[in-house]
């Protein structure tokens, strides 16, 4: 009598968490994918910002000078466009690398710039980054752990009798700023990579060169990679594929931005 008790328990909790996503997954991303989002906007930010501010602490910063100056200038024709208030930090390290964070926050590292050789390659870059925000994929990833950990955890509690909030809360670690610098899915990086290219070229910047970056990185792995159906994320090929498929409304953005007047130079320095 206890197992089949423990049987329906556990069904129960796993009923409830369906209905529960079925009533938080209506959300839609700026291409139509459907998301899981759970917390609000201002809770997703605040966990960015912190974030944000512990890495500005523990790693050295380049906040002045012509590298800090030439990144910021790809960036703001970007953030011009797409509006609101954003930060932009340059990390004094040669990995190459870039992130995105909720709060309107991106890191780019020093490293990069040996990959990205003008500017719009690393408009490329940033332009992805500013779509990871766009699309709220940080609300996302943190609601889809949190669903399976909780979930599990929640399931676990209804078997037992013990559910408890908090008990569910510390499973997760909600707050820890880990959480919010989990890996981006697949889907999440094709979408940045798309709307990554649209927002470079409503910015003047040449689509284009957004190929000959993911060259430039193939290059630079050494042909170590692992092929893609073994990665986190889209290997370089697959990234071009995608980008050249949505080269053509790409380049007609870039075509009237440039008849709006604007044009971006910005000129890398000397390396």
């Amino acid at each position: 009598m206890k197992t089949a008790i423990s049987l329906r328990q556990w069904a129960l909790g796993a009923l409830i968490l369906t209905l529960i996503a079925g009533l938080v997954a209506c959300a839609t991303s700026p291409t139509g994918r459907t998301q899981l989002k759970i917390f609000s906007s201002s809770e997703v930010a605040q966990m960015g910002a912190a974030a944000f501010a512990e890495m500005r602490d523990q790693q050295p910063l380049i906040t002045s000078g012509p590298l800090a100056a030439y990144v910021q200038c790809v960036a703001d024709p970007m953030i011009r466009n797409v509006g609101g208030e954003w930060e932009v930090a340059v990390f004094d390290d040669d990995q190459v690398n870039a992130f995105a964070l909720p709060g309107n926050k991106i890191g780019i590292y020093r490293g990069l710039l040996t990959v990205a050789e003008n500017q719009h390659q690393l408009a490329a870059v940033v332009g992805h980054e500013i779509a990871h925000v766009l699309a709220d994929h940080g609300n996302e990833r943190i609601s889809t752990q949190f669903a399976t950990q909780a979930g599990m955890e929640l399931a676990g509690a209804v078997a037992s009798g013990t559910a408890h909030g908090n008990q569910v809360m510390a499973a997760l670690g909600l707050g820890a700023q880990v959480g919010v610098l989990l890996p981006f899915s697949r889907a999440q990086e094709t979408e940045a990579d798309i709307m990554g290219l649209q927002i470079m070229a409503d910015a003047g910047f040449d689509p284009r060169e957004s190929i000959d970056l993911w060259r430039n990185m193939d290059a630079a792995a050494g042909g170590g990679r692992p092929p893609d159906f073994l990665s986190t994320h889209p290997g370089p090929s697959a990234r071009m594929r995608v980008l050249n498929a949505n080269m053509e409304d790409a380049i007609a953005r870039r075509e009237r931005a440039r008849a709006a007047g604007r044009m971006p130079d910005c000129i890398p320095p000397q390396r």
